[in-house]
Parts: C-alpha cells; sequence; structure tokens
C-alpha cells in the first residue's frame, strides 16, 4: 500500500501549515459515525442536535438542575456527573459558573463544551405564568422541508408490477413551541418519496405531537401525546436514540433520562399516550405511563387465524404492500417505574407490559428458535448507580417474564486526573426478549450475547488526549447467517492532538473480528473470521474568522476467506460565513474507491438545521455537496442542500424499485425556519 502511505504523509504535513479553532461539533460526528452502520440510512437522528440546540437558547441552571438533565446534555459521563453533585452538596451553591474547574473530572475539553449550555441564573416558576406570559415569551418554531431526488427511481417509472405510488417529494412540517423549561407543545408531519401525502387508511402519512409540562406542583413531568421513556442502562425499557461504544469509553455508561416528549419525525421508536413522573417524596420519583397506538406489519392469514413474524421500523408506505401492512398491528402498553435518586446513589424498578392484537411466530429457521412468541410480553428491570469516591458503579438486570434474563454491571474511575477507565460486563439469554431495549451490545438485540469490555481515556497534558477500548464477546445460540456459535472481538484506538486551541489532529485504528458462515460459493463446512479494519487520520483548522477546513483520510480493510479488499476515502470540508451577505455554509469533496459494500465507510455529512446524514461510501467515484444558510430576516433563515454523487464505470446505480439508469445520484433540499 505504498500509494496510501504516500498520502498519509502527505496529509500530515499539510495540516502543520494552519492554525485551526477546533468545532464544536466534532463530538457529534463521533456519536454518529460509530452508530451509522448499525442504523437505515434514513433514520432520523434529528434528537442530538435538537436538543443541543434548545439549551443554548434555555441553558440549565447548574444550581437548581438534577442529574436526569445534566445526563440530557450528552457529553457528560455519569461520574462528572455525580462529581458535580458531590461538589455542590461539600460547597454549597456556585457563585460563578467557571467553579466547575475545581471539579473532579472536569478536564478543559467537558468545560468548553458544556459552558455554551448553563447558566446560574434561576428560571421562573410556572406557578406565576399568566396568560400574557405564555402568548408573548414563549418561543415559536416553525420549519418547512422540502427535497427529492433528481433522478427517477425505477419505482417511478411504469411498471406492470409492484412500484411506488406517491410523488417523489420529501416533506416535513414542524412546529415547537417552548416557555423556558417548564412548558412544551410539538407537531411533526412528514411524508417520504414514494408515499402519498395523504391516504384513506391513515389520513397524513406521519402525524405526531404532544404537550408538556414540568415542574407543576409534585408533578415533575407530564407528557400528553407522544413520548419516549428511558431507564437504566436500557435492558428493560429505552425508547429512542441511545449510545454504545465509540471513541468516548465513557458512553457504554447509558445516561438514562427518564420520561421526555418526543419530537423526531422517525416514525417508530416512541408511545403515545399519556405518562407522567410524580415527586412522592425528596428522593422518590415515580412515572406511569400508557400507550396505545397502531404498528406497521407484515401479517400472515392461514384459514382466518392471523400472525406475524416482525413489526415494521422503517416507516415506509410507497408500494401497495407497504399501505397494506401500515398500522396493521394494535400496541398496548402501560407500565411504572419507581426511582430512589440522589447525588451518590440511584436506584430503579421498572414494569411494564405490551399486548399485541396478533401473535407473533418464529419462523422455520432454526436461529429463530427463541424468539419471542404469543401476544403479550412482560418485561421487568431493576437498576443502579453508586459513587464511591473517585468510582462509579452502575449496572441493570432485567427479565422478560417465561423467559430470559439479561444483565449488566459495570465501574468507571477517574484513576488520577489524567486517567480515567471503565471496566462491563454482559450476559444476555438466548431467550430474553424486550420491545423496547436497548442495551450496549454488538448484536442489534439484546439477547444470545456475553461479553467484557475495557476502556481507557489518558490525557498526559492539555495538548493529548489518548482513548482505547477492547470488546470482546461470544453468541452462544446462533444468529443470521451464523449456523453455530460464534465469537470475536473489537479495538479501538485514537489519539487527538490539540496543540493550540485553534489547531486539532487526530488519528484512530479500529479492528473488528466476527464470525459467519462461508459464502455460497465457498465448500469451507466451518465458520470464518469476517475481519474489518478501519485507518483515519483527519485534522481541523480555521484559516480566519470566515473560514474553516476539516479534511480526512480513510482506509478500510476487509478480509474473509479468499476475498481481500482495501477501500479509501479522502475529503476536504470547507465551512464558510460571508458575513456582509448574512450567508453561511459548508461544502465538501470526497473521492471513494471500494470494490464492494464489505468494505464500505461512512463518514458524517453537513445537513440543513436538525437534518441529519451519515454518508456511505462505497463503489468508485466522487461525493460532493454544499450547505447555504441566509437569514432573510431576524427571525427567518433558509437553508438550501445540494448534494451527487458520480460514480465511475457503472450503468445503474441501487436495486429494486431505487435503481437508477446512469452513473449519478443527486437530490436536494429547501427548508425555511421562522420563529416568533
Amino acid at each position: 500500500m505504498p500509494a496510501t502511505i504516500k498520502m498519509l504523509c502527505t496529509f500530515v504535513l499539510a495540516l502543520f501549515f494552519f492554525k485551526v479553532k477546533v468545532q464544536d461539533d466534532s463530538f457529534i460526528r463521533d456519536i454518529i459515525e460509530s452508530v451509522a452502520e448499525n442504523l437505515s440510512e434514513d433514520y432520523d437522528l434529528s434528537e442530538l442536535t435538537e436538543r443541543l440546540t434548545n439549551y443554548r437558547k434555555h441553558p440549565i441552571n447548574l444550581n437548581q438542575t438534577n442529574p436526569e438533565e445534566l445526563k440530557s446534555l450528552l457529553f457528560l459521563s455519569p461520574l462528572q456527573i455525580s462529581n458535580f453533585f458531590n461538589h455542590i452538596k461539600a460547597n454549597g451553591k456556585l457563585l460563578n459558573i467557571l467553579e466547575i474547574q475545581s471539579i473532579d473530572g472536569f478536564n478543559l475539553q467537558t468545560i468548553n463544551r458544556l459552558i455554551p449550555f448553563v447558566t446560574l441564573k434561576a428560571p421562573p416558576s410556572i406557578s406565576n405564568l399568566s396568560y400574557k406570559d405564555l402568548a408573548k415569551k414563549g418561543n415559536n418554531d416553525l420549519i418547512f422541508r422540502y427535497g427529492r431526488l433528481f433522478q427517477t427511481q425505477k419505482g417511478f417509472t411504469s411498471l406492470p408490477g409492484s412500484k411506488y405510488l406517491g410523488t417523489p417529494d420529501k416533506l416535513l412540517m414542524r412546529y415547537r413551541y417552548a416557555y423556558k423549561a417548564l412548558l412544551s407543545a410539538s407537531l411533526v408531519a412528514e411524508k417520504d418519496a414514494g408515499e402519498y401525502f395523504t391516504n384513506n387508511k391513515t389520513g397524513l402519512d406521519h402525524l405526531s405531537g404532544n404537550i408538556a409540562i414540568n415542574k407543576l406542583g409534585f408533578f415533575k413531568k407530564i407528557v400528553l401525546g407522544d413520548y419516549s421513556l428511558q431507564f437504566g442502562q436500557g435492558l428493560a425499557l429505552w425508547s429512542g436514540f441511545a449510545f454504545g461504544k465509540g471513541p468516548d469509553v465513557t458512553s457504554v455508561a447509558s445516561k438514562d433520562v427518564g420520561l421526555r416528549p418526543y419530537s423526531s419525525s422517525n416514525e417508530a421508536s416512541f408511545f403515545r399516550g399519556i405518562a407522567t413522573t410524580v415527586n412522592l417524596t425528596q428522593n422518590i420519583d415515580l412515572s406511569t405511563f400508557i400507550s396505545f397506538r397502531k404498528r406497521d406489519a407484515s401479517l400472515k392469514n392461514n384459514d382466518g387465524f392471523v400472525t406475524l413474524q416482525n413489526i415494521g421500523i422503517t416507516g415506509l408506505h410507497r408500494t401497495a404492500t407497504e399501505l397494506k401492512n401500515q398500522r396493521s398491528l394494535s400496541q398496548f402498553v402501560y407500565g411504572a417505574a419507581l426511582q430512589y435518586l440522589s447525588s451518590n446513589l440511584n436506584l430503579g424498578f421498572t414494569t411494564y407490559q405490551s399486548s399485541y392484537q396478533h401473535e407473533f411466530t418464529t419462523g422455520t429457521s432454526l436461529y429463530n428458535k427463541y424468539a419471542f412468541t404469543g401476544k403479550n410480553l412482560v418485561n421487568t428491570g431493576f437498576h443502579y448507580s453508586y459513587t464511591f469516591r473517585n468510582i462509579y458503579f452502575y449496572g441493570e438486570t432485567a427479565h422478560s417474564l417465561n423467559s430470559g434474563w439479561a444483565i449488566v454491571n459495570g465501574a468507571m474511575a477517574s484513576l488520577s486526573k489524567q486517567v480515567s477507565a471503565v471496566l462491563l460486563h454482559r450476559n444476555y439469554d438466548k431467550d430474553y426478549h424486550s420491545f423496547f431495549g436497548n442495551g450496549v451490545g454488538e448484536a442489534t438485540e439484546i439477547s444470545n450475547e456475553k461479553g467484557w469490555y475495557i476502556g481507557l481515556n489518558y490525557a498526559p497534558s492539555k495538548r493529548w488526549i489518548l482513548s482505547a477500548y477492547g470488546d470482546f464477546f461470544k453468541f452462544p445460540w446462533l444468529r443470521y447467517r451464523v449456523d453455530s456459535a460464534s465469537s470475536g472481538y473489537e479495538v479501538l484506538g485514537q489519539a487527538t492532538y490539540t496543540p493550540t486551541k485553534t489547531f486539532k489532529i487526530l488519528a484512530r485504528y479500529k479492528r473488528e473480528i466476527k464470525q459467519q458462515n462461508a459464502d455460497a460459493s465457498s465448500n469451507y463446512p466451518h465458520l470464518q473470521d469476517v475481519n474489518k479494519q478501519n485507518y483515519r487520520i483527519e485534522g481541523n483548522w480555521q484559516l480566519n474568522k470566515n473560514i474553516g477546513f476539516q479534511q480526512r483520510i480513510e482506509v478500510a480493510h476487509y478480509k474473509k476467506g479468499s476475498v481481500n479488499e482495501f477501500g479509501y476515502l479522502a475529503y476536504q470540508d470547507m465551512n464558510f460565513q460571508l458575513l456582509p451577505f448574512k450567508v453561511t455554509g459548508n461544502i465538501r469533496l470526497a473521492y471513494f474507491n471500494t470494490p464492494s459494500y464489505n468494505s464500505r465507510l461512512y463518514a458524517y455529512e453537513d445537513d440543513v438545521l436538525y437534518g441529519s446524514s451519515f454518508g456511505s461510501y462505497y463503489s468508485k467515484g466522487f461525493r460532493t455537496f454544499i450547505n447555504l444558510r441566509y437569514r432573510v430576516l431576524r427571525d427567518m433563515d433558509v437553508w438550501g442542500r445540494y448534494a451527487i454523487y458520480a460514480y465511475n464505470d457503472v450503468e445503474k446505480i441501487g436495486s429494486g424499485l431505487d435503481e437508477i439508469e446512469g452513473n449519478k445520484k443527486s437530490d436536494f433540499k429547501v427548508q425555511v425556519r421562522y420563529q416568533f
């Protein structure tokens, strides 16, 4: 690989010609890219950016906050949060926000991230509000978004069989009202490409909304409409986005935030009904919830007896079959979570029942032998966390009644001011079931897995941050495309160098080995190792106050049996501000070359506000996009985005109904945001 090494060396030398300003959202890039390969390409991750944008407008009062609120900031570890409240308990309220520098575990990077989202000003009480306050002092945020592909996909042509019945337009409308952190309301309507905007069966294809009230007497939270629930380590009950393994090794300790109003356009991961969190005593909260909604499902009718094998989560209703499956299954969920919450000890018990209109069946594949069957499932879970000096212990034990168990236990420690470490063990039975679980693991479901994880963060100086983890896992039972018990491991090492506030360079190595059946063309009778390795180097700099750059080169190595592939990705990003014209934006030029989908690479892509994109780069060609934001009025912004893939030596792109004739795939978005 001499050519690749030469490119890497040239790239490194080029970085030192500039001084840079580190991008504030680099940790969001890392989070999204670390989970990208396990998500569909249209998965909505807007919750991440929306949550942080909201806290920029309405900062958290550090003297009146709670662990739940600080967990929602994403980048604070549970140990840092526990240390913060121990500091408040020992020293009283903060008089100056810079006092957080003296708290154990709050390094310079964490403090710089935290300051934009916090304050020491006390918020108003909802009991003192008037209708005039709500009307005049509340914030209204209205967004309209339109997008579509320029090329015609096969599903929109005159086919004799299955085809897309709706238009190729993508539409989104989102409205949000908020008064401080006390009262909020939201409404989201969306149509995907290929769908009808309305149909006779459901009206609007997707409509979601809620009203949420916080801090109303002994009611900490009340949500009517759509909401998410996140408790413990996600083994028993967790809806919505969750972190996993990533370059921040503390991310394997889930940050549960309990009950939250739901405002994403993702059509699967939410509850619909009413939920409350009540403060029973100073340290004890009770959350109760009830939800009823229609889910997409593929049903099978055997002489009048209807069964199902899985629930649809794509939210796509483009073809006659997808429309038939739309909202064809009733789902009823109810339960409660009781929690004891203090500065260094949290205990919680969760129980709920999920009931479905039709019975689940397992199918004929042997790996599905222990899959859930029936109509009703009861889940229970006990979770804990305890801080003793500089060690944070946490875990959860969950049980699906009449079947298996899932257990996770971990410890996070500040070994010194420079070193922090995480150790985690998990044991998920092959017959544990949860429709709303999202725990740490290698597989997509919390079952049939045992593993050990160890991670280390080391900051030898203000300029260097070193991170590494190793995850070793086993699957005792069969899995899809794995016809016997299997095992594997994943390791990652990353070094970040920031010599000044205006310069950053990062290098990363990741290796993952799993076992899988041999390919159909092979006569090999046993499992084969699937070896994936990634080498990355990137840098950020700010040429001046109006122009900034990011560069990356990444190499992927895929090996399975006789298949041996190398994939390459190199891109240049530029962020710019044209202040006299009230225009800001960013642009990318990327080149990628991978022999197949096996050696694909992922990279976060900037998008319109609350949009989220992570490009999947495979085959051979170029990728470019440009985002522009124009401030039309003080309260109105317009975004525009154009993106294109240009592939080499191909006559068709995609497959099935998504197939496009030619070698180019391009799309655009236009978004208008009005705040009043």
